[in-house]
């Protein structure tokens, strides 16, 4: 059986008081039995469970028994976790546990009624952020782009030592886990099980400090998840490691697994080797490398490191089960630098760090798509109109962005926005819009946005690509 790994505490009183909760519960304010959530700033979209709902300020009535304990056999129970997710254009999309349990239902005779959840509170206040003052810095990659010769293989005692100061322990109320850094800025990759509970965590750095992190996003499909650290100074720089595509990963090959497990000593180290690169379906979406490099619970979000020092994948999951051993999962940097492209665009087209592989072990189609620039005359697959009108602030316009299919990915000047439907505020003059979506050819725009102008623009993806 696949069992993800995170390891499970009980904190004590003084690490709850070092959290600050960016999604605060707030007292219950009356009797009614309703749910309800409000954001700063407002007009947020709600989703519960993955369905959208409505905008912030959001109200919705549920049944008593969603809110205190049952009192009888026939009481209204929720019999699911709950999880709320707030986004809005232009700042980083948060998830919030809205739920607490599982709770076991026993009458008074000792039978068992099954399990059950209770909404933490009546009112959650989430405070968004702004994506440009969030993902700041800049990420290290290696890609396969240009053929290179090999960087120098490291010991496993320098590799530890190198990588160690990048690497973090994750503290939260009920599950702690692992991460490192991708930016000197204080960004950290983890994993979504490591951070899905939380709104904030305690980062444990291998110095000795202690830092409020913040979870700035949360991957709704890969078990992927990036988290902010608060640096000690303004000038402080964060240690942190560069990713390696999954492409460049070679059966066989030497590599290190780093973390803090559960009951044993933090920021520790195991090693093993690569025994195999792909899919997996029943690990979930994404690229995933198997390795016989020892993780347990607490290891979640921690690197799986080459002999390079390069990531290659955050550690995940292990099977547990009679008779196996030394199977555990990591999913591929390639899945995280995919999340990260949507908030640092240079990953895409910018210069990096080229490929540490030998040139006979690349293939054709290792090689990137360079980023999209496609041109109004280039597109013969999709149509777009625009809607003139006047009445905004000096200096800005608004551009309302639609397709058929809804759901796209939005890009502005190479920057991840969110999906479509939506309405940006931009800044007068030229823009590049680039819209995405699964199995259809990218749609690309060059608008000019006059001041104190609204815009509408709608894609449609006419021709889908074959698998």
């Amino acid at each position: 059986m696949l069992v993800l790994s995170p390891s499970r505490v009980s904190l004590g009183l003084s690490v709850g008081l070092f959290l600050i909760a960016v999604s605060l519960c707030l007292p219950r304010t009356s009797l009614a039995d309703s749910l309800k959530i409000t954001s700063t700033p407002p007009n947020a979209t709600v989703e519960l469970d993955g369905v959208p709902v409505g905008t912030t300020p959001f109200e919705k009535n549920f049944p008593g028994g969603y809110f205190h304990r049952t009192r009888t056999a026939f009481g209204a129970r929720l019999e699911h976790a709950m999880v709320a997710r707030v986004s809005l254009v232009g700042y980083a999309t948060r998830e919030i546990a809205l739920t607490e349990g599982p709770m076991e239902w026993i009458d008074l005779h000792g039978r068992h009624h099954g399990q059950y959840w209770l909404f933490k509170c009546d009112h959650f206040q989430v405070d968004l952020e702004t994506i440009d003052s969030t993902f700041t810095g800049s990420v290290s990659a290696v890609t396969p782009a240009q053929p290179a010769a090999l960087e120098p293989e490291l010991s496993f005692e320098e590799l530890a030592r190198r990588t160690k100061p990048a690497v973090v322990f994750l503290k939260g109320f009920e599950v702690t886990g692992s991460g490192f850094f991708v930016t000197e800025t204080g960004v950290i990759a983890t994993n979504a099980h490591v951070a899905r509970r939380d709104s904030s965590l305690l980062a444990l750095l291998s110095g000795g400090q202690q830092l409020q992190a913040k979870v700035v996003y949360i991957d709704p499909d890969l078990d992927i998840a990036l988290v902010k650290a608060a640096a000690p100074s303004p000038d402080f720089v964060f240690p942190h490691l560069t990713l390696a595509d999954a492409t460049l990963v070679r059966q066989g090959e030497s590599v290190l697994a780093i973390g803090c497990p559960g009951d044993a000593m933090l920021f520790s180290v195991t090693k093993g080797i690569v025994s195999a690169v792909g899919k997996f379906g029943a690990a979930g979406p994404g690229t995933w490398i198997q390795t016989d490099a020892p993780i347990n619970p607490g290891n979640s979000g921690g690197p799986l490191v080459n002999t390079r020092g390069e990531v290659i994948g955050l550690n995940t999951m292990k099977v547990i089960r009679k008779n196996v051993n030394g199977i555990g999962f990591a999913l591929s940097a390639s899945d995280l630098l995919a999340v990260l492209r949507r908030f640092y665009p240079d990953l895409a087209s910018a210069p990096v760090t080229t490929a540490a592989r030998p040139p006979d072990q690349r293939h054709a189609s290792d090689e990137p798509a360079p980023w999209p620039t496609q041109t109004e005359s280039s597109s013969s697959s999709s149509s777009a109109s625009f809607i003139s009108s006047t009445s905004f602030p000096d200096g800005f316009g608004t551009i309302t962005i639609t397709s058929d299919p809804d759901a796209a990915e939005i890009y502005v000047d190479g920057k991840f926005h969110g999906n479509t439907p939506a309405t940006l505020k931009l800044a007068a003059g030229s823009h590049v819009v680039l819209l995405k979506i699964a199995g259809f050819p990218d749609y690309s725009r060059t608008v000019d946005v006059p001041k104190s102008s609204k815009l509408t623009l709608r894609a449609v993806f006419a021709t889908k690509t074959e698998p």
